[in-house]
């Protein structure tokens, strides 16, 4: 049987499929050209990440696929409900990436509490001309210990999140309609560990108290957070959007930093990618990453590990 990772696989993965007895092609595919290379090259199972789509047009067109598997959580760009109604197993790998996500959350959030964003793009222009000006212009960092971190959607993810927070010294709460409470297990180095328990409260509430906040939640229909949200948040508020691009009005978000409402955005993710709006790009409160949330070596190859182990369970 052959797999098309057509978004790539990690080499731990590819090893695993080939020892169970797959064929695995990692050659990539324009979007356009996907269904006509499923068909010519006999293809059973269709692996992406979130660059390559499947609609109902290739699923239609490929009646020979039995899996589509998606290396990450969401799948906002799979027909997953109607993939499954045509017989087609639809499978993600939602644990595997939950740190290397909830890492770069904390990249951002600190680089936006000690400027370290703004600063690397100045010091080497300004660096040996201005250096107590620079030196200045960033003195008035914060600290992350003692604040109160609010996490929008406490799944793996946010709970994840949630643990290196409190292994700072933060304050947790969080907001989820689906998960109503958690107990959120922090383990250190020497298999000591503290597990403390979040109950969710409400959006508001999470809005009005949170120093920083940050996103864990699916593609939306609406907004999160809009011109109202930002409005009844603390002045000085810190935002991180590692999950998905549409959640946070950034019209919002730009009239917002602009008045100081919000000190700093940690963006991964944008309403228009895989082309971020100019005047998001060039903010200078605004600390950006180019949607790489999962992208680390520990996180591939426990993604194509557990990918190869779901497909071979199903089709052996």
């Amino acid at each position: 049987m052959k797999v098309l990772a057509n978004d790539g696989i990690s080499k731990s993965g590819i090893l695993a499929l080939e020892k169970g007895g797959f064929e695995v092609i990692t050659t990539k595919v324009a979007q356009e050209q996907v269904a006509n290379y499923i068909n010519d090259n006999n293809i059973d199972v269709i692996l992406v990440r979130s660059a390559t789509k499947v609609r109902k047009d290739i699923i239609d067109a490929c009646p020979g696929i039995k899996i589509i598997g998606r290396g990450g959580v969401g799948m906002d760009n799979i027909d997953v409900d109607y993939a499954k109604s045509k017989g087609i197993h639809v499978i993600n790998t939602p644990a595997s990436s939950s740190e290397s996500v909830a890492e770069l959350v904390f990249g951002h959030l600190f680089s936006g509490v000690r400027f370290l964003h703004d600063s690397n793009r100045n010091m080497p222009l300004e660096g040996d001309s201005n250096f107590d000006g620079l030196k200045k212009a960033y003195a008035n960092g914060t600290e992350l210990r003692g604040k109160t971190l609010g996490i929008v959607g406490i799944g793996r993810i946010g709970q994840a999140t949630a643990k290196m927070a409190l292994g700072l010294g933060m304050k947790v709460i969080a907001a989820d309609s689906f998960i109503p409470q958690v107990d959120v297990k922090v383990e250190f180095f020497d298999g000591q560990s503290i597990t403390t328990t979040i109950v969710s409260q409400s959006l508001e509430s999470l809005f009005k108290e949170a120093d920083f906040i940050t996103l864990h939640v699916p593609a939306q229909n609406g907004y999160i957070i809009g011109e109202k949200e930002f409005e009844i948040m603390k002045d000085g508020v810190g935002i991180v959007n590692c999950a998905r691009g549409g959640v946070i009005d950034e019209v919002a978000l730009v009239k917002a930093l602009d008045s100081g409402k919000v000190a700093f955005a940690g963006l991964d993710v944008f309403e228009s990618e895989p082309k971020p709006e100019m005047a998001i790009l060039m903010h200078s409160k605004i600390s950006l990453t180019p949607h790489i949330g999962a992208a680390t070596g520990e996180a591939q190859d426990r993604i194509g590990t557990e990918l190869a182990s779901q497909i071979i369970t199903l089709l052996s």
